[in-house]
C-alpha cells in the first residue's frame, strides 16, 4: 500500500504542477476576460435568481415543463434552478471546506488560502460556462432533466467517445473515491469526538447512502434543500462570531495569509510553488470549478433560458470558497495552534476547541457529518448522470449504486493520505478533459450571455428558444 502512496504522491506532483494548474488557471482568464468579467458584472443578477427563483410557465419552454413548485403530472417531475443549486452546494459545501482547507493551510502554509480565493474569484467563470452548455445540452427523461458535461461533448463536439471517458472518470472520481474522502473524514471527527470505530461509522453511513439514493434525483433535492442552508448558516454563525471576539486580529490573519503568499521567504525556500498548488488544488476540491461536476446537477433544472442557472451555479463558487472555507481558515490561522501537529479535519477540530472549548470538536464532527454526508449524497447524483450516459439498463444501474455505497464503506477504513491521492489524481483527468470540451463550445455559451443580456435590457423575462440556434437546433432536445 505504502509503494502504490508513493506512486500516486509522485504522479499527483507532475501532473498538478505542469499540467492542471496552467490548463485551470488559464482557461479561468480566458473565460473572465471573454465574458467580460460576468462573475462580477452580474453578481447583482445571481443574487435575484436566489432570492426569486424563476417559475416557469409550461408554455415558456414547452408543453412538457413544470414550475418550480414540482407538481406530478403523470410520471413527470422536476427539480426548480433553486434545487439544482442546492445539490450542487452539497457536493461543494463538504470535507474540502472543513479538512481540505485544514490541509492546504497544514502543507502549503495559510498563503495557499489566498490562491484558494483567486481561483473561486476566476473560476466562477469556469462553472458559469459549464452549466450554461449543460443547460443547453439537457436531455429530457422520465421524470426529470439530466445532462452535464458527457452530452454537450456527445452532442455538442459530436465526440461520443469523449463523452464516455469522461462519464467512466466522473463515476470514479465523484460517486467512488471523493465519495471515499467524504466518509473517511466523517469517521476521523467522529472518533476523535465521540471514540465511535471507523468501521461502526462506516456502516451506518453506508446504510443513510442506501436510503438517500434508492429514492432518486427528488429525494436527493429534497435532502440537499433542507440540510445545504441549515448547515451553511449555523456554520457561518459559528465562524462570524469567532471573527467578531477576535476582531482586533483580522488583520493580522490578512497579513499573514498574503505574506505566505507572496513573502520572501516563500521564494527563498522553495515553498511557494507548494503553496501556490495546494491552494489551487484544495480550491478545486471544495469548489469544483472546471471538474464537470456541478454541470450535471444544473442539467436538472429547469429554468426558461440557460444563462440563468450558469449565474446560479457561478455564485456557488462564491459562496463556497469566499464564505465558508475563508471561515476554517480564520479560526484555524487565528487559533494559534500548531498548523503540523495534526491534518485533516481534526486539525480543523483543534482549532475550534482552542476558540470555544471542549464542544468544538464534538461540534465539527457533527458540522462534518452534515457537510461531507451531503456530499455523498451529491456526488452520487453526478455519478448517476454519467452512468445513464453509458447505458439506461437497471441492473448496471444497481451495481453502480451498490458500489457507490460500497466505497462509503472502504472510505472509513483506508488511510486519509491514501484517500486523498485517489481523488487527486481523478481529479485531475476530469479537469483536463471537461476544460478542452468548454473551451471549444465556449462561443455558445457567449451566444447565450449576450441574448440574455439583450433580452434584459428590453424589460423581458428573458426565454430561450432553440429556433435562436438554427445551426445547432436538432441537438438541443429540451428546448
Amino acid at each position: 500500500m505504502e509503494s502504490i502512496l508513493n506512486f500516486l504522491t509522485g504522479l499527483n506532483d507532475v501532473v498538478w504542477s505542469y499540467v492542471v494548474i496552467i490548463i485551470l488557471t488559464g482557461s479561468a482568464i480566458f473565460f473572465t476576460v471573454r465574458l467580460h468579467f460576468v462573475q462580477f458584472r452580474l453578481i447583482h443578477e445571481m443574487l435575484r435568481l436566489v432570492v426569486h427563483p424563476d417559475k416557469v410557465r409550461p408554455e415558456d419552454i414547452g408543453p412538457d415543463e413544470l414550475s418550480e413548485t414540482l407538481p406530478d403530472v403523470g410520471k413527470e417531475k422536476y427539480i426548480s434552478s433553486l434545487q439544482a443549486f442546492f445539490v450542487s452546494l452539497a457536493s461543494r459545501i463538504g470535507t474540502g471546506n472543513l479538512a481540505g482547507v485544514a490541509n492546504a493551510i497544514s502543507v502549503g502554509g495559510p498563503g495557499s488560502v489566498f490562491w484558494m480565493w483567486i481561483l473561486a474569484l476566476l473560476g466562477s467563470a469556469i462553472a458559469f460556462v459549464e452549466s450554461t452548455l449543460a443547460q443547453l445540452y439537457k436531455r429530457k427523461g422520465d421524470g426529470s432533466f439530466y445532462g452535464g458535461p458527457a452530452y454537450y461533448m456527445k452532442y455538442g463536439l459530436k465526440k461520443p467517445w469523449m463523452g464516455a471517458i469522461f462519464a467512466v472518470l466522473m463515476v470514479l472520481s465523484f460517486a467512488y473515491t471523493q465519495s471515499s474522502v467524504q466518509s473517511n473524514t466523517i469517521c476521523a471527527a467522529w472518533e476523535k469526538a465521540f471514540d465511535v470505530e471507523p468501521a461502526v461509522m462506516g456502516l451506518m453511513l453506508t446504510l443513510m447512502t442506501l436510503f438517500i439514493i434508492f429514492g432518486g434525483i427528488h429525494r436527493v433535492a429534497r435532502f440537499s434543500s433542507a440540510v445545504v442552508p441549515t448547515m451553511a448558516v449555523i456554520y457561518f454563525v459559528l465562524a462570524f462570531g469567532i471573527v467578531l471576539v477576535n476582531i482586533t486580529e483580522v488583520p493580522n490573519v490578512l497579513k499573514i495569509i498574503f505574506e505566505s503568499a507572496f513573502g520572501v521567504g516563500q521564494f527563498a525556500g522553495g515553498l511557494l510553488g507548494t503553496t501556490v498548488m495546494q491552494g489551487v488544488k484544495r480550491g478545486l476540491f471544495s469548489n469544483e470549478a472546471g471538474e464537470g461536476s456541478t454541470p450535471n446537477a444544473a442539467a436538472a433544472a429547469t429554468v426558461t433560458h440557460p444563462v440563468k442557472q450558469g449565474l446560479i451555479q457561478a455564485l456557488g463558487v462564491f459562496t463556497d470558497t469566499l464564505v465558508v472555507c475563508s471561515c476554517t481558515a480564520f479560526i484555524i490561522i487565528v487559533s494559534g495552534v500548531d498548523v503540523h501537529a495534526s491534518s485533516g479535519v481534526q486539525l480543523t477540530q483543534d482549532a475550534l476547541t482552542s476558540e470555544i472549548g471542549w464542544i468544538g470538536t464534538p461540534f465539527i464532527a457533527i458540522m462534518i457529518l452534515l457537510f461531507a454526508f451531503s456530499s455523498i449524497v451529491g456526488n452520487y447524483f453526478y455519478g448517476e448522470m454519467n452512468v445513464r450516459y453509458m447505458t439506461s439498463s437497471p441492473v448496471v444501474l444497481l451495481i453502480f449504486r451498490l458500489g457507490a455505497a460500497a466505497m462509503v464503506m472502504v472510505g472509513s477504513v483506508v488511510t486519509l493520505d491514501f484517500a486523498w491521492a485517489m481523488s487527486d489524481l481523478f481529479m485531475a483527468l476530469i479537469v483536463v478533459c471537461n476544460i478542452i470540451a468548454i473551451v471549444m463550445l465556449s462561443r455558445h455559451a457567449v451566444f447565450l450571455l449576450q441574448d440574455y443580456r439583450r433580452q434584459k435590457a428590453e424589460g423581458k423575462n428573458p426565454v430561450f428558444h432553440k429556433e435562436q440556434m438554427p445551426e445547432i437546433e436538432s441537438d438541443l432536445e429540451a428546448w
